[in-house]
């Protein structure tokens, strides 16, 4: 028996394709787990700042909403002292772009896990 659809969905975001992984598309899970995590590694490897969830620029806020759609990831990176990103650097946007849309497919992820812990997509 698969876990509920809300379960799903939140490992989904904790660990990119754990959500895929319980409802059986291991194949899918593995792909957007070592597609995800690359993204994030090159994303840091290029010097990209974690953003601030600051309310008084909507931007840097909707990038940091972002980021921290991959969950764990983030988290973990975050605490180790990762995500400091140099300003300076040739390569800061290049990285900071990698971390967002990183995010933003992992959120993509975790709404296509969930619909298929519900039901509603074929395998």
């Amino acid at each position: 028996m698969s876990p509920s659809p809300f379960v799903t969905a939140i490992a989904a975001w904790l660990v990119p394709g754990a959500g895929h992984a319980l409802t059986g598309q291991l194949r899918k899970a593995v792909i957007f787990f070592v597609v995800l995590m690359l993204m994030f590694g090159v994303g840091l490897a290029f010097s990209g700042e974690f953003f601030a969830l600051d309310r008084s620029d909507p931007l840097v806020l909707l990038g940091g909403l972002t980021q921290w759609a991959l969950g764990a990831p983030r988290l973990l990176a975050g605490l180790a002292g990762g995500g400091a990103g140099t300003v300076t650097a040739v390569t800061y946007e290049y990285g900071n772009t990698f971390l967002i849309v990183g995010g933003l497919l992992n959120l993509l992820i975790v709404l296509d896990a969930f619909d298929r812990a519900r039901g509603k997509v074929r395998p």
